[in-house]
């Protein structure tokens, strides 16, 4: 989905691999289990509905764009970042909510929401220090710059491991979502992914999206120990590797989006770009 993936094999999202797909509704309905359910194979069920990490990819070098730098890309009224930011907030609660026209304004289409529904907490920014972010939101680079989308979530991962949690806790959460800022629709799909996570036999890494039948990585919640396996082994981030090779080898979930499709969408042309801010 970024066009960081682009370089490796990723960027419309990876052949369906082996794996247990599930469909939207199924997941949408799996939401009332998550309190209903002591244990529950993957997750717990005080994981599943409590607050989780958020990582949004926004670097990349924009080259199908002419240069341009895609988190700061405007359409319908806002940066391509900020719709994920608002949209994340209105998740959180309508106290944090600030939605710009025709994107988290409308999150009442986006899931299910109540007790069950996720809630982000931390959000980290991987993105160079021209990209501007709001008070409150972290902000990560691999060093060095442009490694890949892989490199980007092991330096998001590692800046919440050493930031501040709820209660003045230090430490990541049990769970963490990975989206990118080139599908501003992209927070929709998480209260669909999270309930996917919390339902009884979801295979035990996490769940991520299915669209168009590629598997979406960059679409995703995940266990954050199984995670950080994945991007940084043995403490070390890997570099220019395929999502799909890194990402590939977790046990997930494959939640067919149905309606909510247009949450995996990304935006890596002005002519995208253009037809998204149309609708």
């Amino acid at each position: 989905m970024s066009e960081e993936a682009e370089e490796g094999d990723d960027a419309e999202g990876s052949p369906l691999p082996q794996g247990e797909a599930i469909g939207a509704a199924g997941a949408i309905s799996a939401i009332n289990d998550i309190n209903a359910v002591g244990t529950i194979d993957a997750v717990s069920a005080a994981d599943a509905a409590g607050a989780v990490d958020v990582v949004v990819l926004a670097g990349g070098t924009g080259r199908r764009l002419g240069g341009a730098s895609k988190p700061d890309v405007v359409a319908r009224g806002a940066r391509l970042l900020d719709h994920v930011l608002t949209g994340l907030a209105a998740l959180s609660g309508p106290s944090r909510s600030s939605c710009p026209a025709g994107s988290a304004g409308r999150v009442g289409r986006s899931g299910p929401s109540g007790a069950g529904a996720p809630r982000p907490g931390r959000v980290v920014v991987v993105a160079p220090e021209r990209v501007a972010l709001p008070p409150g939101v972290l902000r990560a680079l691999e060093d060095p710059p442009l490694g890949g989308p892989v490199a980007g979530i092991a330096a998001g991962l590692a800046r919440l491991a050493e930031a501040p949690g709820p209660a003045g806790s230090v430490g990541p959460a049990a769970l963490t979502a990975v989206i990118t800022c080139d599908a501003p629709e992209s927070w929709r799909a998480l209260p669909v992914l999270m309930a996917a996570v919390g339902s009884p036999g979801c295979p035990g890494d996490g769940a991520c999206a299915l669209a168009g039948g590629h598997v979406q990585y960059l679409l995703g919640v995940y266990r954050t120990a199984a995670l950080t396996r994945c991007v940084a082994p043995d403490g070390l981030a890997l570099r220019d590797v395929p999502v799909r090779g890194a990402l590939g080898r977790l046990a997930v979930a494959h939640v067919d989006l149905g309606e909510l499709r247009a949450a995996a969408r990304d935006l890596d042309t002005w002519e995208e770009v253009r037809a998204w801010a149309r609708e």
